[in-house]
């Protein structure tokens, strides 16, 4: 996998590379114009000017994001070790922060998100990434492979992508209470739709841990399931959460230069490594593309 060569795109990577790594750490205007070999008196516009958000504002959405996700999906995790993995000294502080990005305490987020507005708060966030971190993939990145049938146990998202935290909760709640970890278990998403394209009433997504094992009957509506067997293409994508470049990369590029023909099973993938496991830029997942 490559990225473009342009000398400010791999300042302006390697600073964003650098925030990711060192949330905990200071992360002044004289750190980060260093970090990119930039003048400091320029730096931030330069920020602004390539990602139409602050460095300021960018760095605070990566802290509280990072602590969202912690908070939400973490249950070990307490509000003042959450502050200070993401660089507050001051717990109070950090709530303050916290409640000005999410309209929630920390404390009350922890208890019950707010998943939409999460959603649309973290959205600059989003798309200032979307313009650098992009890779560009090559047809060499794509293996294909024959995958073996995998029983599941699924939980069904249906409705609202924005919402799909909400889901997840309900699927690590299952998961702790059936003694199924994510380290003893791989962990898949089946893509019935696209985000960008079905109206939000109409999105589907599966959640799936790989198990053999009988399904008891549940309060989060877990059921089994299995991952058929067959042919796939399968791409790595690396560092992001967001996977659909290189989804797109396989049905715009490597499809059609392939001459292979679809099978009759949604896109699916398995988040090898997932946040908040790991930081965001750790992410690990692998996207499987069913063949004939």
């Amino acid at each position: 996998m490559t990225t473009p060569q342009d000398p400010y795109h791999t300042r302006m990577k390697r600073v964003l590379n650098y925030i990711d790594r060192h949330l905990e750490n200071d992360l002044g205007l004289d750190t980060l114009s260093a970090v990119a070999a930039l003048s400091k008196y320029h730096f931030h516009r330069q920020f602004r000017g390539y990602f139409g958000i602050s460095v300021h504002r960018y760095i605070q959405l990566v802290r509280m994001k990072r602590a969202g996700q912690v908070l939400a999906f973490k249950d070990e995790a307490g509000v003042t070790e959450t502050a200070l993995d993401v660089g507050y000294d001051a717990p109070d502080a950090f709530a303050r922060a916290f409640r000005k990005s999410f309209g929630q305490l920390p404390s009350a987020f922890r208890a019950a998100p707010d998943w939409e507005v999460w959603f649309a708060s973290v959205s600059p966030l989003t798309n200032a990434r979307s313009k650098l971190m992009k890779m560009a993939y090559s047809l060499a990145d794509v293996t294909i492979v024959d995958v073996p049938e995998t029983p599941v146990a699924v939980l069904q998202h249906r409705g609202n992508p924005a919402l799909v935290g909400e889901t997840i909760q309900k699927f690590i709640a299952w998961r702790r209470a059936a003694g199924l970890s994510a380290a003893s278990s791989a962990t898949y998403n089946v893509f019935h739709s696209d985000s960008d394209i079905t109206p939000p009433d109409e999105f589907r997504l599966d959640i799936c841990a790989a198990t053999d094992r009988k399904i008891e009957m549940n309060e989060q509506g877990v059921e089994a399931g299995v991952l058929p067997a067959g042919r796939c293409a399968v791409l790595r994508a690396i560092g992001a959460e967001n996977v659909e470049p290189a989804i797109e990369f396989l049905y715009r590029d490597w499809l059609p230069a392939s001459g292979e023909a679809l099978r009759d099973f949604p896109l699916y993938c398995q988040r090898v490594s997932i946040v908040p496991m790991v930081a965001e830029h750790e992410a690990i997942t692998d996207i499987f593309l069913p063949l004939v």
